[in-house]
């Protein structure tokens, strides 16, 4: 079952990152990179926060090197749009593979893992993921609401928007 969920919740993730990225793509420079009173400032900063936050998670979830993911939250990844938007397909499609490796019973265990200040930290790895999949959403609301403000049409996010498109 957690297994399943999981599976679904990277599905929509993909679904709903690219959605936004679609969307942010008509504004011009100038409204993409302004401070728009986001946790991290700009559209495109907060885009790239997510992608640093993704890699930080994957890299403590599959047990890769500390050294293979940013160390800073803020860090700029990318500075193009289709250059960063390019990595952010590539991180869902190994989030969707990560997630497809799993089953129920992996839901049984931890993760062991150091954050960003070396404090250790032991898990549930059910808890690990919604908190990945609930980041991504906090954040892409945030844009959201900044697509709102800038007079944009903002794209349709929830969760059941997604699950209707499967039939």
């Amino acid at each position: 079952m957690l297994a399943e969920q999981t599976r679904s919740f990277a599905r929509y993730n993909r679904w709903a990152n690219t959605r936004l990225f679609d969307a942010v793509d008509e504004l011009d420079d100038a409204d993409y990179r302004a401070d728009r009173g986001l946790f991290f400032g700009s559209i495109h900063a907060t885009l790239n926060h997510l992608l640093v936050a993704d890699r930080i998670w994957l890299s403590r979830l599959t047990g890769a090197s500390p050294g293979e993911a940013p160390t800073a939250l803020d860090a700029i990844l990318y500075r193009d749009r289709g250059s960063l938007a390019a990595a952010r397909t590539h991180e869902d499609l190994r989030l969707i593979a990560f997630a497809d490796g799993l089953d129920d019973a992996a839901f049984a265990g931890s993760v062991r893992y150091a954050n960003q200040a070396g404090e250790a930290f032991t898990q549930p790895l059910a808890g690990l993921l919604a908190h990945l999949f609930n980041h991504q959403t906090h954040h892409r609301g945030q844009i959201h609401a900044a697509l709102t403000g800038l007079g944009r049409a903002a794209p349709p996010l929830d969760l059941i928007y997604y699950l209707r498109t499967l039939g």
